[in-house]
């Protein structure tokens, strides 16, 4: 007697996880084009060297390494650079280390501004208004305090905007963790996730990036797209910036710069917090790409597809049940080689790759987990804030005529 057809409801989980192995395997060897990451040409480079910059850089606590993040930035071969550090308050633990940046690189043009003045619901982009009064340069960068830069970093990350119809260069970054056991899986999060998947979405022709690690734009395009104002009521304030430029019919340009971000999260509800908070921040700009995020979160996958395989072996039958064994055997085997491929190569020792090896079927499970609750809840928490899921929906679109804020920046000189 002829064993019976597959149920239907199996024929759609043997397919979702074969769409979950063939993107693992994209994922563990895709990287960004060379050609267009590779920090402007000769002349594009001499430019950004002579160039004067000013990097706004908005502060709010002291966070774990602070002191040490922020120096990156004070030991820049750039010649000339001015930086500016924001706070809502004087008595922000941050003011401190600023003065310690001060009196340890007194040759620098460091400032520190210090208003409360509120412009929205997003703080960030609040001190970033406050921020731009003061900037006295043509080239703006845009760096979150909790990352790590080399000495190279503001030619590099310039050079791009000597190009012509480049409009804003944005960076990836790596994982730094800082703590223990949840700080770890937090770097899972960003090498292992986040990173390979704006890794195939740029191979595979997107451009719709901006990210707070770095955004590095003129003066005049600022202007142009509406300034920070329009980006007061966003919480995907770096996205959008980049997505006015876009409006704008300038480019936007992945850097090869890579830098490093710390992950200093200490228990489970800080990390859950802080991820669910990027995970709904994807559903705010991209709803329809967050939607089908499940199936890149690959260990629940892979055991459901063993499993699925050793079913059918037991379940014995027909040809039908011999060819689908067979695939979901080879879905199995490619997508757990794959998965061990992609740790290998975001691991940076063979240390690093077996000690956190056990943990990736828990960092996979967590996303699951994360990405249903992401899809619910109308607000995140930000630095203390509440700052509404569907405002970053709210900004509207340059209309290439410079916004007040934008505007009263002093001429460069």
């Amino acid at each position: 007697m002829m064993a019976p057809s597959l149920p239907f409801a199996e024929w759609v989980l043997i397919g979702l996880c074969c769409i979950a192995t063939c993107y693992v395997a994209v994922a563990s060897l895709v990287r960004p084009a060379v050609r267009e990451t590779v920090g402007g040409t000769r002349e594009a480079l001499r430019l950004s060297r002579t160039a004067a910059i000013s990097v706004l850089k908005p502060l709010c606590g002291a966070e774990p390494r602070l002191v040490q993040n922020l120096e990156t930035f004070c030991v820049q071969t750039h010649p000339s650079y001015q930086l500016l550090f924001g706070v809502a308050s004087a008595s922000d633990p941050a003011v401190a280390v600023v003065a310690r940046l001060r009196s340890a690189y007194p040759h620098l043009d460091i400032q520190l501004v210090v208003d409360g003045s509120h412009h929205g619901s997003n703080r960030k982009v609040g001190n970033l208004i406050n921020l731009a009064a003061h900037a006295r340069h043509n080239l703006l960068v845009i760096a979150d305090s909790d990352i790590a830069v080399e000495p190279d970093y503001l030619t590099r990350v310039t050079a791009p905007l000597f190009e012509r119809e480049v409009g804003i260069v944005t960076c990836l970054y790596r994982a730094r963790r800082v703590g223990g056991f949840w700080a770890r899986i937090g770097a899972l999060f960003i090498d292992e996730w986040f990173v390979p998947s704006v890794h195939i979405a740029h191979a595979a022709g997107s451009r719709s990036f901006g990210f707070g690690a770095t955004l590095a734009l003129t003066r005049d395009t600022l202007a142009a797209s509406g300034g920070f104002h329009a980006l007061r009521d966003c919480l995907a304030d770096d996205y959008r910036l980049a997505e006015r430029v876009r409006d704008l019919g300038l480019a936007v340009v992945l850097s090869d710069v890579v830098v490093a971000t710390d992950v200093t999260e200490r228990d489970f509800a800080s990390l859950w917090r802080r991820e669910t908070r990027w995970l709904r921040t994807i559903r705010s700009v991209n709803p329809i790409g967050f939607a089908f995020l499940f199936v890149t979160f690959t260990s629940p996958w892979l055991v459901a597809s063993g499993l699925l395989g050793v079913g059918i072996d037991a379940s014995g039958g027909n040809i039908e049940h011999s060819y689908v064994d067979t695939i979901v055997d080879l879905s199995t085997s490619l997508g757990l080689s794959a998965r061990l491929l992609l740790h290998w190569r975001s691991a940076r020792s063979w240390r690093g790759f077996w000690r956190d090896l056990p943990l990736l079927p828990l960092r996979d499970a967590l996303l699951w987990l994360q990405w249903f609750a992401a899809a619910f809840g109308s607000s995140v928490s930000w630095r203390g804030a509440r700052v509404p899921v569907d405002s970053a929906r709210t900004a509207s679109k340059p209309h290439l005529r410079p916004d007040p804020d934008a505007s009263d920046l002093p001429d460069s000189r």
